[in-house]
């Protein structure tokens, strides 16, 4: 965007925000999307409370919040999200590209400033993850040590933006409060790999004042529901809690995440622990979400469905949860796969039942994640030369315009036979029970289901596709 364009732009903010009908407990937010995927953005400070916003000829947008609710607000655009820090009299314009969604990221505007703070911390994030993974078969006394650097960095950063900028209460609680709950999240996540799944019963053998900080925790902090460090400090930590039930009847050597009384305890954990109905609606959801997700046991998952319903007052929740659960029951081995609309790369309109004609490899992605679509596509090609008699058909799952599909693919030189995208994403993705992108179904040349959730990186994958081709 040229200066001037950006200048004028701003400026059409700031005089709506200076005029008469201006409220104090008003904000705007505006701005530009470049390669948008759709015609709108939604913006939402939570699940029952969203606006849908459109684009103008330029894909460009502007939003007054009236009746403003103070705090973190997500906006999402072609299903990829990041969030926004909005206070009563901020003209927030963002401007962002949606071949680097995260990274093209840039605030400008009254309460620019914090938010490029959030979104820098929150890149800067993503790399230390991948740092901090790979410590953990530390000690632990080192590999606090590890993660005690890792948080002072952080301090003395925030410290000196404090130093050189003006902020409200609202942004130290929310920014202070990312580094702690990202450094606790560390810390909760560490036993799981340190010991992996053979020996993580060994948790209890930590240091005594490992957890230390658990006394700090507010589990009812509604400004912090929309961070993402909260939220997952939230997940790992009732994770951890749980095992020590898990553990306690002696009844399990081998730690598996997906067993039925594992996952009960996480909600009974969160239900009695959480008072907040949003943060425990949230928590309760993603426990119950991950374990329909993986489960091939039609009584496990309604009996952690109906732990969940019990437990939840969120009325959206459960009926998408009573869904979920009803489609993955239709997906386990044996049903037919369910029949949708699919298009091709001709634009042609196609029963995905008509495109299985013999045993193939439903693959669903999404260009939200192009590390994973572009890995999972290569290890598809792969599989291809290893099993030439086997089909595999990917099915994009985003919300966007064909060109937006069409130019992903074209970028990546993907092959485009075989490549489909829904023609209604939003009852497709219910449908198939899609809570991620990398879902893959392997299905026999009767289109009867042999595996829902295949993992095109585990070494199962060429047991399942060999014992598929073996039936005759």
């Amino acid at each position: 965007m040229k200066l001037y364009t950006a200048s004028l732009f701003i400026l059409s903010l700031f005089l709506g925000c200076n005029s008469t009908s201006e409220k104090m407990d008003s904000a705007y937010i505006g701005g530009e999307i470049i390669n948008p995927n759709n015609n709108y953005i939604t913006l939402f400070i939570n699940e029952n409370q969203r606006d849908t916003i459109y684009l103008d000829e330029n894909n460009r947008f502007l939003h007054q919040i009236e009746n403003l609710e103070t705090g973190i607000y997500k906006f999402t655009h072609g299903g990829e999200y990041q969030t926004v820090l909005i206070e009563p009299k901020d003209s927030i314009m963002f401007r962002l590209n949606t071949n680097d969604f995260d990274e093209s990221l840039v605030y400008t505007g009254i309460g620019a400033k914090k938010n490029n703070y959030i979104i820098k911390a929150f890149l800067n994030d993503e790399i230390e993850n991948k740092k901090v993974i790979n410590h953990h078969n530390l000690e632990p006394e080192e590999f606090e040590a590890f993660i005690d650097e890792l948080k002072l960095q952080k301090l003395e950063n925030l410290e000196r933006f404090n130093a050189k900028y003006q902020t409200s209460d609202l942004f130290q609680q929310v920014a202070s409060s990312s580094i702690d709950y990202k450094y606790y999240a560390y810390k909760e996540m560490y036993p799981f790999g340190y010991y992996g799944s053979s020996r993580l019963i060994h948790v209890k053998d930590l240091p005594e004042n490992f957890y230390d900080y658990r006394s700090e925790i507010d589990y009812d902090n509604k400004h912090l529901s929309g961070l993402s460090s909260y939220s997952n400090f939230l997940y790992w930590h009732f994770s951890n809690l749980a095992l020590n039930k898990y553990y306690q009847d002696g009844n399990h050597d081998t730690f598996d995440r997906h067993a039925l009384d594992y996952n009960l305890e996480k909600l009974r954990l969160i239900d009695e622990t959480i008072e907040n109905d949003e943060i425990k609606n949230y928590a309760l959801s993603q426990v119950t979400r991950d374990f329909i997700f993986n489960s091939s046991d039609s009584e496990a998952s309604n009996l952690v469905l109906g732990s969940f319903l019990a437990r939840s007052n969120d009325d959206q929740r459960k009926e998408y949860m009573t869904s979920l659960v009803n489609a993955s029951i239709s997906l386990h081995p044996g049903n037919i796969i369910p029949n949708t609309k699919i298009i091709d790369f001709d634009n042609n309109t196609v029963n995905l039942s008509d495109v299985i004609t013999k045993p193939t490899v439903v693959y669903f992605w999404s260009s939200n994640f192009k590390a994973h679509y572009r890995n999972s596509h290569y290890m598809m090609r792969n599989l291809k030369s290893k099993y030439p008699d086997m089909e595999f058909i990917a099915v994009n799952i985003n919300d966007f315009n064909l060109g937006s599909w069409k130019k992903t693919l074209s970028q990546l030189k993907f092959p485009t036979e075989n490549e489909y995208i829904f023609k209604n994403p939003k009852m497709a993705i219910e449908l198939f029970a899609i809570t991620r992108s990398h879902k893959v179904i392997i299905v026999d040349q009767d289109g009867a289901i042999v595996k829902s959730n295949a993992n095109l990186f585990s070494d199962d994958i060429d047991k399942y596709i060999q014992d598929v081709l073996a039936v005759k």
